[in-house]
């Protein structure tokens, strides 16, 4: 049984980290830490569970961290955490800087702890299966992904999420499109990134080999206009990237067993742990600065 504290009480903690550790055979929900100490509370409580008004108290009681939190407040509590030798269930995207994405690799390297990132789609297993056939099918020349989304139609319940309204669709979603193009088409070396209008990023990307890839992203989309569409596009055709076939809540029960897995085979080599993690923000950095400076970027 590993003993998990939990950091952060907003939806997708509640819904989500929460609810799956607490139904997990071998995971043990021990305490919840909060900014908001009221919500952390009605949070522990719904668990039966303590809460906690110190980082550290709970970094003592728990064997794992499972974190929901702002990208930039969970670089720094995933360092403590790996530092005290706590394992590390975190989120997308791993960090805001590529400097805090550092800092939180070389903390689990020194300290030896396993580490997984969720990536939603990534523990569906019908898209791991996909993306592994995909791959070794080889030959593909380019990418396309497109991410219409919005957090502003009412009772969304990201609205409200002021650091996904501050650094838009790029930081949010890219990492959700980027889980699913690197496996098959490898690094990025090269970005060139576009803004268009209600909140859309395009990026043009170029990988290791040559193969490119494009994404189109936004978080405020007209509802009309909303879709999921990732397509690769070959010297055999084109393959579409499925949907899903199970909802959050089961893809996190995944990422749990998958760290225990670690964790208990000593092995430390998931494929998307905290390196997955960096690699991913390297490129939402590259182009962040490609857009914001207007040139491509080399990575």
């Amino acid at each position: 049984m590993l003993r998990f504290g939990l950091f952060g009480t907003g939806h997708w903690a509640a819904e989500t980290h929460a609810a799956a550790l607490d139904a997990h055979p071998r995971a043990e929900l021990v305490g919840v830490w909060g900014r908001n100490p009221e919500r952390a509370a009605e949070l522990a409580a719904r668990h039966g569970v303590p809460v906690f008004g110190d980082v550290d108290a709970l970094l003592d009681a728990c064997d794992a961290i499972a974190v929901a939190l702002p990208p930039d407040v969970q670089a720094d509590i995933a360092v403590r955490a790996a530092t005290a030798g706590r394992h590390l269930l975190l989120d997308k995207p791993l960090a805001l800087s590529l400097a805090d994405a550092d800092r939180v690799v070389a903390a689990a390297e020194a300290s030896g702890v396993a580490s997984v990132v969720f990536f939603t789609q990534r523990y569906h297993p019908n898209i791991t299966g996909f993306l592994a056939a995909t791959a070794a099918a080889g030959g593909w020349q380019h990418a396309r992904a497109t991410m219409f989304a919005s957090i502003y139609q009412p009772g969304s319940p990201y609205g409200a999420s002021q650091w996904r309204r501050d650094r838009g669709a790029l930081w949010d979603i890219g990492p959700h499109a980027l889980s699913l193009i690197l496996p098959v088409l490898g690094r990025v070396n090269r970005v060139a990134a576009m803004d268009g209008p209600s909140g859309l990023v395009h990026l043009l990307l170029t990988h290791d080999g040559g193969a490119t890839s494009s994404l189109s992203l936004t978080l405020d989309a007209p509802r009309e206009a909303m879709t999921r569409d990732f397509v690769f596009f070959g010297e055999n055709g084109t393959e579409t990237v499925p949907p899903g076939d199970g909802d959050p809540l089961a893809a996190f029960g995944t990422a749990i067993d998958q760290l225990l897995e670690e964790v208990e085979a000593g092995t430390r080599d998931h494929r998307c742990d905290v390196r997955f993690g960096r690699e991913v923000v390297a490129v939402l950095a590259a182009a962040e600065t490609a857009r914001t400076e207007g040139r491509t970027v080399d990575i």
